[in-house]
Parts: structure tokens; C-alpha cells; sequence
């Protein structure tokens, strides 16, 4: 068992995150089908329980096949559509996949149940999809299903993973106080960069600098609480595996940006970096909302981080944590160095910052 656990923690959490997903898709879809084939009685008279083992087998490895096709290749390759675009394209894709997952289960029924030739099973599958009225009946079924399944994964990642399960589930319709690792990461130079690019060009440059740098966040299990502008707040619940989470986030998301730098700037002419505020402390975590519904986090930790990462400007750093960070974050001596007794604007107390050498 602890292997198992040793070998998930070793997995990132975006692959984690898919792994789920796909899991959860061909799940769904099996137990759909099998809720469908039970009540309409399309089974073959004889070997009844036999027939439906081999389609729901057949069913769940195809579903875990088309999983994979919906939430890595396809997710890659219209990631710049609208979403009514997108879920038309993979909706049409995903029927397209559905005949031939239904040709095969027709296939291996005919074969392995009814005993027929491959060559009549598929004359049989034709004259059967030849009716257009069934024929209909079954597009409708998978385009339902399919916008279904897209629209419940698009309403997780709006939320971030877990987020949206979390609103579901009820888990802060009671407001709950928590101690959580908070960071506060924006763009470097993005005044004059706007004015560089103007508003078009830099919204473009402002929307893939946030999913660059999200896919790190996200794969050492950051939650992104909010964008705002070229701005990200992002958290981790605090325990000492998440202290170093965050920090390999970080070095995950200058990396991304690094590997990508060719193309930043043969498309705006800039290669963008980022400033850090990083903080630890106690925060109030409840739902808001009435028609927008949606985990809001409060308390001066949040409002400290934010000063914190202001005064990367001030100090000319891009990496600045506070001492609560650093006292937990187990760090080695060489990658940090203490900037001593810091005013905050808006705080009372000066507080002691380190910038991050990493």
C-alpha cells in the first residue's frame, strides 16, 4: 500500500488530475449503457449475462480510449476555440468514434455470442444503421452524452480541479478557517509591455503567459483561487510536502516560460518573467454568491501576500517570500537571503522578507 501511495505522490497532479477524469468518463459512460441496454432489452435471447460482461468489457476500454482522445489530444488542439466551437467539433469527432466502438461491439456480440461470420455481423450492423429512424435515435443519445461529459470537465476547470466538486459537495457553505500557503504571481514589466503591444496583442500575450505558468501551478497541486488582469492567486492547503510543492511549482512555471521563449518572442517580441509574493497564515474559506457561486478566501494573510509581492518592484526582486514562508519551507541556507525588516504599505508592523534564490 505504501508503494502504491509512494508511486502517486511521484505523479504530478495534472496527470493525476487526467488520470481521474478519463477513469471517471469511461465509468459513467459504462454504467449509462448498461442503465440503457437493461431498459430498452437489446440483448441478444440467449446468454444474456454473457453478452452484456463482453459489451460492458468492450464499452469501458473504448470509453477509456475516447477519455483520452477528449481530455489530452483534443483538449490540445482546440484549446484557442470558443467553447460552442469546440464542443460541436469534439461532439462530431466523439459520434464518429461512437460508430466505430458500436461496430465492435455489434462485431463481437455476432461472433462471439450469435456465432455469425464477421463479413454477415457487418452486413447485419449496416442494414441496422440503415434505419434513420434508430439511426437518429442514437446520434441523439451520444451528442447528449458527450456535451454532457464536456460541460461537466469545462465546469471543474472553470472552478479549478476540485474546486467545483467542492461547491457540489457543500464542503464551505459553513465558512472554514484554514492554513494555507498563498501566492501572488504577476507579470514583470506589464505596464510597458501593454503599451509595447496594445490591447489585442497583449491580451494574447497576457492569456498565454497565465496558461503556461497555470500548467505548473496546477501540476504540483496548486488551486488557482482567481485571475485578476495579468495577476495570479494561487494555494496550497499548508503541510510540508506543499511548502516544497510550491516552490517546484514556481521552478516549473520559469521553466515553461523558458521553453517557450522562442515563440513569445517571435509573436510579441518579448520574453515574459513573473514577480512572486509567497506567505503562509490562517485564512477564512466560505461560498459566495447567489446566481455566480464561487470559494472566496479572506484575511489579512491574503492581504499581506499581496504587499509582499508589491514590494518585489520596490526591491528589485522577483521572488520574495515572508519568514513564516521560509521557517517551514525547509529550504537550504544558499536559497534564500534575508532583505531584513520590510514596511508594508497598508500593515502596521514591518515584517522581515527573504528573496528566493532559486
Amino acid at each position: 500500500m505504501k508503494n502504491h501511495i509512494s508511486i502517486l505522490s511521484k505523479v504530478s497532479s495534472v496527470t493525476q488530475y487526467r488520470f481521474k477524469t478519463i477513469l471517471s468518463i469511461a465509468v459513467l459512460w459504462t454504467l449509462v449503457d448498461i442503465i440503457v441496454v437493461l431498459v430498452f432489452n437489446s440483448l441478444p435471447s440467449q446468454n444474456k449475462l454473457g453478452a452484456l460482461l463482453l459489451r460492458e468489457l468492450i464499452v469501458f476500454i473504448s470509453s477509456l480510449c475516447v477519455g483520452y482522445l477528449l481530455v489530452n489530444t483534443l483538449k490540445r488542439l482546440f484549446r484557442d476555440f470558443n467553447l460552442l466551437t469546440t464542443l460541436l467539433i469534439k461532439s462530431a469527432i466523439l459520434v464518429i468514434a461512437a460508430f466505430l466502438i458500436n461496430l465492435l461491439l455489434f462485431s463481437f456480440n455476432s461472433i462471439s455470442i450469435l456465432g455469425v461470420p464477421f463479413k454477415e455481423s457487418f452486413h447485419k450492423f449496416y442494414d441496422e444503421i440503415s434505419d434513420f429512424h434508430k439511426l437518429l435515435q442514437k446520434i441523439l443519445y451520444w451528442i447528449i452524452l458527450f456535451v454532457v461529459t464536456q460541460l461537466l470537465i469545462e465546469l471543474n476547470e472553470k472552478y479549478s480541479p476540485g474546486v467545483f466538486m467542492d461547491i457540489l459537495l457543500g464542503k464551505y457553505v459553513e465558512p472554514k478557517i484554514e492554513t494555507r500557503i498563498i501566492m501572488f504571481m504577476d507579470l514583470k514589466d506589464s505596464t510597458p509591455i501593454a503599451e509595447q503591444l496594445g490591447s489585442q496583442r497583449y491580451f494574447r500575450l497576457i492569456r498565454e503567459f497565465i496558461y503556461q505558468v497555470s500548467n505548473a501551478l496546477i501540476e504540483y497541486g496548486g488551486r488557482i483561487y482567481q485571475y485578476v488582469g495579468d495577476e495570479i492567486v494561487v494555494s496550497w492547503l499548508y503541510n510540508k510536502e506543499n511548502t516544497r510543492k510550491s516552490i517546484r511549482a514556481l521552478v516549473q512555471a520559469r521553466r515553461n516560460l523558458n521553453r517557450h521563449q522562442k515563440d513569445f518572442q517571435k509573436k510579441y517580441g518579448v520574453i515574459p518573467e513573473f514577480r512572486v509574493g509567497i506567505h503562509i497564515g490562517i485564512v477564512t474559506v466560505g461560498e459566495i454568491g447567489v446566481i455566480k457561486k464561487d470559494l472566496a478566501m479572506s484575511g489579512d494573510t491574503m492581504n499581506t501576500t499581496a504587499r509582499i509581492r508589491t514590494c518585489c518592484s520596490e526591491l528589485d526582486q522577483k521572488y520574495l517570500a515572508s519568514k513564516d514562508f521560509i521557517s517551514r519551507a525547509n529550504l537550504a541556507s544558499s536559497h534564500y537571503e534575508s532583505l531584513g525588516m520590510i514596511e508594508l504599505k497598508g500593515k502596521t508592523n514591518e515584517m522581515e522578507l527573504f528573496a528566493l534564490k532559486i
